[in-house]
């Protein structure tokens, strides 16, 4: 598989240093390493679906790996909603992970699809990580991570035929992001998203909102942004599924957990609130 070079340009503003410093710091975080310790499959994002109740009645050690084991669960029913919107893809087919964090993602890609998969990210432990885990899951002739920028890369046009983004483009510029998507996507190919962003038709923002990007040191969205910044790159967006409902199972189990960091009573209030959303976006490249 063509590997690309590090490119300096990856990171060059403030902010953007700011955010490899915070994901590069991250080291021993539990609620992600623990949750994917067993499969090898680490993920950054949050779960969808309802948990088993049952694992709240245990105690101690026992019950703290039940919910463990659960909230992981969750996070894999994610990944497969979001491999089901990516549509059918064939092993010469290629996706980009972009901001594919400890390649969990990638991964799960890779085991349905066959296909070919760079991810990439800001972060240099990252890329080390993943590219570790590629070895442990037998697929480094096709699943390979890079240290790039996914608002311009180095890979050439119509290199892709899907783009995945789960839980990362609150870090970007959505203008600069989905413009260079499209030039990444042949022409007819997707682009899938999932966000936590702000339901601007409620309010411009809230106090969970600000809590929420104060703790991840994002810089959230307006829902209405991500429409218009699609079509403005030239994209047709085919699905907007708002996931709140499926999503807050996920947060009320994890604020139950021992490896809580406090983000969680934001994440719940928020979402039934309806200020902040959790959604779902598929749109296809039309043809220039």
């Amino acid at each position: 598989m063509r590997r690309t070079d590090v490119t300096p340009e990856a990171i060059v503003t403030d902010y953007e240093k700011s955010v490899a410093h915070y994901w590069n710091k991250k080291l021993n975080d539990p609620i992600n390493l623990l949750l994917g310790a067993e499969d090898g499959l680490v993920h950054h994002h949050y779960g969808l679906g309802d948990y088993d109740p049952a694992v709240l009645s245990g105690s101690g050690a026992d019950r703290e790996t039940a919910i463990i084991r659960e909230l992981h669960r969750l996070e894999c029913a994610q990944t497969d909603v979001v491999l089901d919107a990516l549509g059918g893809m064939e092993p010469d087919d290629r996706l980009l992970d972009a901001g594919s964090g400890r390649g969990g993602g990638s991964f799960s890609a890779h085991r349905r699809f066959g296909c070919w998969v760079d991810g990439i990210t800001l972060s240099e432990y990252q890329v080390d990580f993943a590219t570790k885990q590629a070895a442990r899951h037998g697929c480094t002739d096709k699943v390979a991570f890079h240290l790039q920028n996914m608002t311009r890369t180095l890979f050439p046009d119509g290199h892709f035929d899907r783009v995945l983004t789960n839980e990362t483009t609150m870090y970007v510029d959505l203008a600069a992001a989905f413009g260079e998507f499209a030039r990444l996507l042949r022409p007819g190919g997707r682009y899938v998203c999932v966000t936590y962003c702000v339901n601007d038709t409620l309010a411009p923002t809230s106090v969970d909102c600000e809590a929420v990007d104060a703790h991840y040191g994002t810089r959230m969205h307006k829902r209405s942004e991500y429409l218009a910044a699609l079509s403005a790159a030239g994209f047709s967006p085919s699905q907007v599924t708002v996931l709140n409902a499926q999503t807050i199972p996920y947060w009320e189990l994890r604020s139950h957990s021992e490896h809580r960091t406090g983000v969680e009573r934001a994440f719940l209030d928020g979402y039934r609130s309806n200020v902040l959303q959790y959604v779902l976006i598929a749109a296809d490249r039309l043809p220039s």
